[in-house]
């Protein structure tokens, strides 16, 4: 699914017109990555949570040239669901 048919779906299901399902999905994920950018965990509950995790500093090999690089220390954002998703055939 994409952003575009998310926006569809809300327009369909709750009876608003498409610009407007789309400034409700825009502001929800707006506001999900503004406040995982201020390092707060976002959590929904019965889905998951946002959440920034800090990566370390590690050497790597180039294993076409051997060259050990330095990859520096990043934040990551990471989703952790809390559901489990079954799968029927």
């Amino acid at each position: 699914m994409t952003r575009k048919d998310l926006i569809d779906r809300v327009a369909k299901e709750f009876g608003l017109k498409k610009k407007d399902a789309e400034a409700i999905v825009k502001f929800i994920f707006g506001e999900i990555a503004e406040t995982v950018k201020r390092g707060e965990r976002v959590s929904i509950q019965g889905f998951g949570a946002f959440e920034l995790r800090k990566l370390k500093e590690r050497r790597v090999v180039n294993p076409k040239t051997k060259e050990v690089l330095e990859i520096f220390g990043r934040n990551k954002v990471v989703f952790v669901p809390s559901v489990k998703l079954k799968i029927e055939k």
